[in-house]
């Protein structure tokens, strides 16, 4: 494992950036009306906005291959797989918004064959067993896959999500990187906790 050192002063100023998006994401959280909520239950569902919100933002770090959309005007698709909850934030964090000028749609997924045509794969859950799974069985084509195993990296995700001192991060593999055939740039990596390499 490699680990790339930043530039402090870059690698603020994008984190920055980032966690500015996600907490207003997240602010814009509010429980229904009416509707009671544990502490538990407001946590996760802060938690989950917040990482609905990086989400969204890292598509805007990512290249994909001009062969990954049908024409230029196919939209950018999020494909979520374990959490409803997570497709229904991202539904509404992403209404009304473009990447590079192309729409975003939100799909559900229920098997790895589903996610034909996908561009980011979001796997929930804590089962780094199942994401192994869904990854050998899931289409080989341009897909920035993010999970939130705590072993989500060795399975063959690109990035994982991972909680430090209460605040949500994330880890980036160049390798899986390279074989899901997406392109991520520099400043994604400087506000990334862990950039790897040879993790597999």
């Amino acid at each position: 494992m490699a680990r790339f050192p930043t530039p402090s002063r870059t690698r603020w100023r994008h984190l920055a950036g980032l966690l500015l998006f996600a907490c207003a994401a997240a602010a814009a959280w509010v429980p229904q009306a009416g509707q009671a909520q544990s502490p538990a239950t407001s946590a996760a569902a802060l938690e989950r906005s917040v990482k609905a919100a990086f989400l969204y933002k890292f598509l805007g770090y990512a290249e994909f291959p001009a062969t990954a959309f049908a024409d230029g005007t196919a939209p950018v698709v999020i494909g979520v797989a374990g959490s409803d909850e997570m497709a229904g934030e991202l539904t509404r964090i992403v209404a009304g918004r473009t990447v590079n000028g192309r729409p975003i749609a939100v799909r559900s997924l229920r098997e790895p064959e589903a996610a034909v045509g996908v561009h980011l794969l979001f796997l929930a859950g804590t089962d780094g067993a199942r994401v192994g799974r869904w990854l050998r069985a899931a289409p080989q084509q341009p897909m920035l896959v993010v999970s939130e195993a705590p072993d989500g990296l060795p399975q063959g995700s690109v990035i994982n999500f991972n909680i430090i001192d209460e605040r949500v991060r994330f880890d980036v593999s160049l390798d899986a990187a390279d074989r899901w055939n997406v392109k991520l740039s520099s400043r994604l990596l400087t506000v990334a906790h862990q950039v790897r390499k040879g993790v597999n």
